[in-house]
């Protein structure tokens, strides 16, 4: 990510898009989180994100990993009034194990505020979202597509890998993929971006 899209993610704008509008679509699709959840936010940036999962999703408690060791002191500073509610470590998203010591079902739920595009082996990272959510635990996901990563604009400004990027039906097609359910229906604006909420199936194929 390069430095004009670190500050446009941590532009007051960007927040606010993300806050109340969202925010309020992912609530609508996928709702707010059961008493005593553990969450896990990939790519949480500054904290913002973390601490909207906290707010407005009802986590009593988060995991948050990103790749840059500065964005992670950011969110420290950000999120210090939590406490042990919240964990932050540097690490890949293609690696939860290695990043988190994260194992299979841990989480009640994924965070996905638009990081996985970033990432060149975007299928690792969908399968371990899917790997590290609980039976019934919901992946909530914001995403930009190869549609927009393709304009001019984007080309010109962003830094974003070239090879092997997902259109709005290859994404949730890979959810499924990964056995996810699709839950309501996904959110797609000009192809460009999609919001969504996907839940791993419980043993008797219902849903939390």
């Amino acid at each position: 990510m390069n430095w004009t899209e670190t500050a446009l993610i941590n532009s007051q704008p960007r927040r606010w898009l993300q806050r109340f509008y969202e925010v309020p679509v992912l609530l609508r699709i996928g709702g707010r989180l059961p008493p005593g959840s553990a969450a896990l936010e990939i790519g949480c940036g500054s904290g913002y994100g973390s601490e909207l999962v906290l707010q407005r999703f009802g986590a009593d408690r988060i995991d948050a990993l990103d790749l840059d060791p500065a964005m992670i002191d950011r969110a420290r500073k950000r999120l210090a009034s939590y406490g042990n509610r919240v964990s932050l470590v540097s690490g890949s998203a293609t690696d939860l194990r290695a990043a988190l010591n994260a194992d299979d079902d841990a989480y009640d739920a994924v965070f996905d505020f638009g990081i996985i595009h970033h990432i060149p082996q975007w299928r690792t990272a969908v399968a371990e979202a899917a790997r590290v959510l609980a039976p019934g635990g919901r992946f909530y996901f914001e995403e930009v597509t190869a549609h927009a990563l393709d304009r001019p604009t984007y080309r010109r400004l962003f830094d974003h890998p070239i090879g092997d990027r997902f259109t709005a039906e290859q994404f949730v097609d890979e959810l499924r993929r990964q056995g996810l359910l699709i839950l309501g229906s996904v959110n797609r604006i000009q192809g460009d971006y999609l919001l969504g909420v996907a839940s791993k199936p419980v043993a008797d194929g219902g849903g939390r």
